[in-house]
């Protein structure tokens, strides 16, 4: 359905030490690329994730009611990829857990990456 989703950054240094972590570290997505202005995740001819300093060279800023759910295979991965993401300059939006009212199954945990942008992990897998 997507080919790729974008999101700003301030500082592209702490921005991949941050998805390095998390999407690398614990959702295992390849790294594409990396260049001083932007870095991206996923894979070449599938979906992509993107961080880049912003292409008209105005500071970045996180969409307000905006947020990117990334896809995980165990409640597990949901929990470590809160903890790394805290580890790594987020900030928690949600600690992991069911979220019943979504559906029966569904598990998630948010958090902010460095700039503000709204991340989840999220598994609609039963209890693992």
């Amino acid at each position: 359905m997507f080919s790729h989703v974008t999101v700003g950054t301030t500082d592209i240094d702490r921005a991949t030490g941050f998805y390095d972590a998390v999407i690398v570290g614990i959702l295992g997505w390849q790294h594409l690329h990396r260049d001083p202005h932007r870095a991206g995740y996923g894979r070449w001819n599938g979906p992509q994730f993107w961080v880049l300093t912003p292409f008209d060279g105005q500071p970045a800023s996180a969409g307000n009611g905006v947020h990117i759910a990334f896809l995980t295979s165990s409640r597990d991965q949901v929990d470590r990829f809160h903890a790394a993401a805290l580890a790594h300059g987020g900030t928690d939006e949600g600690a992991p857990g069911p979220r019943p009212h979504y559906h029966e199954n569904y598990y998630g945990g948010y958090v902010r990456d460095p700039d503000g942008n709204k991340l989840q992990a999220v598994c609609h897998s039963r209890r693992d």
